[in-house]
């Protein structure tokens, strides 16, 4: 059954977060979708189990883009993105802990991220979730513009 839900999560954000075509996968898409449905593991940096920040590591070390294991240090990367001009790619940060930048996502586009989750591991959730919404610190875009064109381009279409 959680592999049928990862299957069926896979198939809509597959279709949510590509350009082009609707079929059409972007690296981007391909990297976010493979850790969907992991578990969660504290300090976890794979696909057996990550916490946020290794999850996020773990998805641009892809790209040869390193990353530090900490929310709060991934926090002090790239610039600041107004959350109205968020684009597939952003770092989503929150405040899960009361305590400042506790939790980190990859912002995928129509308002949605993937993250992991403390009870549920990797998965994709809306930013107007009451959770998260509340919770909701800031973002930052760590790519630049020809890494995210590269990223977010069909390589079939080249």
């Amino acid at each position: 059954m959680k592999k049928l839900v990862g299957f069926v999560c896979s198939a809509v954000m597959f279709c949510t977060i590509s350009v082009g075509s609707a079929w059409a996968e972007t690296p981007l898409s391909a990297a976010v979708n493979d850790g969907l449905g992991s578990p969660y593991k504290w300090a976890g940096t794979t696909t057996k189990g990550f916490d946020c920040s290794g999850y996020t590591s773990w998805v641009f070390a892809k790209f040869n883009i390193q990353l530090p294991h900490s929310s709060k240090s991934q926090a002090q990367l790239g610039t600041h993105v107004d959350k109205n001009d968020l684009r597939p790619g952003d770092l989503v940060f929150f405040n899960t802990d009361g305590r400042g930048i506790s939790h980190v996502g990859v912002y995928v586009g129509d308002g949605k991220f993937y993250h992991s989750a403390t009870n549920e591991g990797v998965v994709i959730t809306k930013l107007s979730d009451s959770y998260y919404v509340k919770r909701y610190v800031t973002a930052r875009r760590i790519l630049s513009e020809e890494q995210y064109t590269q990223l977010m381009t069909d390589p079939a279409t080249q």
